[in-house]
């Protein structure tokens, strides 16, 4: 399942964008290949971070995994609900799992992501 409203990192993030706010999570694709999911580690409000600079991790009964910005900005809101429940993103990856709000920099960024085709054509790549 890929939605059609978001856009995409070949690193399975997906970003949704609302005038100049980026919501950012990991895609299903993501969150299967990594399993159970038990940890997150996130940035702190205020916190800048650039496009595709780590900016925490997930970690799953498998692995740990960094997470990448997919776009410069500043952090504006962290899900405390998947630091407390991480499961949320196995569950809910494009809902309730999201991980960041990020106040965007640089809007022209938002031009680099893969659209929901692009990301489709990138996992059929993949396997």
């Amino acid at each position: 399942m890929v939605p059609a409203e978001l856009k995409y990192t070949e690193e399975h993030e997906w970003v949704r964008i609302d005038n100049d706010t980026a919501t950012i999570g990991i895609t299903s694709h993501a969150a299967e290949e990594l399993g159970e999911i038990v940890f997150c580690d996130l940035p702190e409000e205020d916190d800048e971070i650039e496009q595709m600079g780590e900016f925490g991790s997930i970690e799953s009964v498998k692995t740990v995994s960094s997470l990448y910005s997919p776009v410069t900005g500043t952090i504006e809101a962290v899900n405390t609900d998947v630091i407390n429940n991480p499961g949320l993103i196995n569950d809910s990856p494009y809902e309730e799992g999201w991980l960041v709000k990020i106040s965007i920099s640089d809007s022209k960024e938002v031009d680099d992501l893969l659209t929901a085709e692009e990301y489709q054509n990138f996992l059929d790549s993949e396997s």
